[in-house]
């Protein structure tokens, strides 16, 4: 072994909301977790996707958004201490004789854990990019598969692609923003909420907007900059659109990666377990949220939560057999205030 691997109790596999809530559910058994994730922060699609689109189906949560959502589960693990470990994925995952497992990620990383949980959405996911000789080169930079700071497109001449929520979302977003905001689509059908395709049309009509039904063709750069687009439209017809930046959204192409060759129990791309431990077919691996299948699967941040708390329980007996697993509140546990690091509230 070329580097002396980090020994933990638990590694997590997925930085996303369930990934996250994971940590907070095994540091309240006392069980330390490192967390792995292959995008370089933590919050998983609801930061990568929708940091600024609201969620409205978070228990006792009228309304946040993907960041907000983050933000808070960062806050509420905090007391435990997790270890991330970012920009990297697992690209191993071999059980060793004494039961442990060895991990290994693309950055050479090494972990030896007695539990794993995978919680890694859809997979490794990657955008789905625009098919252009060279455009790579102008990612980060004019090229743009997800939004992270809204206000770097202000009065800039924008460009989307696509006909999903993202794109719609946005495009509504840089209006009146934007110098100028034109909608691109292959055809004139569209995978978003209707409300919002209804006023993509209004804003259309009453030229706050542009929308072409066609592709993008080819592009032209002088002095290493997109100055315009080619597209064709569905009559065939070629279209020149100057353009500042371009933001796609042809959705994201998942992939179930290394976890495929893990030899564990794979149902249509996604890891089979039990509904009592959420246990996958190799006692110590685990697997939450969306990345689990199993009979009455919902694929909602709400069951997420509830499958890495009877996770986390598993976890903790698989780890101490002979000890008898107490559950204990949040509102009444002494012992929990102290992992917590909070005082117990007083209520008139």
């Amino acid at each position: 072994m070329l580097h002396s691997p980090t020994q933990t109790d638990a590694v997590i596999i997925g930085a996303g909301p369930v990934g996250l809530f994971q940590v907070f559910e095994l540091g309240l058994l006392e069980i330390k977790a490192h967390v792995i994730d292959s995008l370089p922060e933590a919050g998983g699609q609801c930061i990568e996707l929708y940091p600024d689109k609201p969620i409205y189906d978070i228990p006792a949560i009228p309304v946040c958004t993907g960041r907000e959502l983050t933000e808070n589960l960062l806050k509420q693990i905090k007391p435990f201490g997790a270890q991330f470990h970012l920009g990297q994925e697992v690209t191993q995952l071999e059980k060793q004789a004494d039961g442990r497992f060895l991990i290994t990620t693309s950055k050479d990383q090494h972990f030896l854990s007695k539990t794993v949980f995978i919680a890694g959405g859809v997979g490794a996911f990657q955008p789905r990019t625009l098919n252009l000789d060279g455009i790579e080169a102008f990612v980060g930079k004019q090229v743009f598969y997800s939004v992270k700071n809204p206000d770097q497109f202000t009065g800039k001449k924008i460009v989307i692609c696509g006909g999903g929520d993202a794109a719609l979302d946005w495009a509504l977003h840089f209006v009146d923003k934007a110098a100028s905001v034109t909608l691109i689509h292959r055809r004139d059908d569209f995978k978003a909420a209707p409300a919002s395709i209804a006023k993509m049309r209004e804003l259309c009509k009453n030229q706050q907007m542009q929308l072409l039904i066609g592709q993008i063709i080819n592009y032209e750069a002088e002095h290493n900059q997109i100055s315009k687009i080619s597209v064709t439209d569905i009559d065939g017809k070629d279209h020149s659109i100057a353009v500042d930046d371009l933001l796609i959204f042809f959705g994201l192409s998942p992939k179930l990666g290394p976890i495929a060759d893990w030899g564990l129990d794979i149902d249509r791309k996604q890891v089979a377990v039990d509904t009592e431990k959420f246990q996958t077919s190799i006692p110590g691996i685990y697997a939450v949220g969306d990345i689990n299948i199993y009979p009455g699967k919902k694929k909602l941040i709400l069951s997420g939560f509830h499958e890495a708390a009877l996770a986390a329980f598993a976890a903790a007996a698989y780890l101490n057999p002979e000890k008898h697993i107490q559950l204990q509140y949040t509102t009444t546990s002494t012992k929990l205030h102290k992992v917590l690091g909070v005082s117990p509230a007083t209520f008139e």
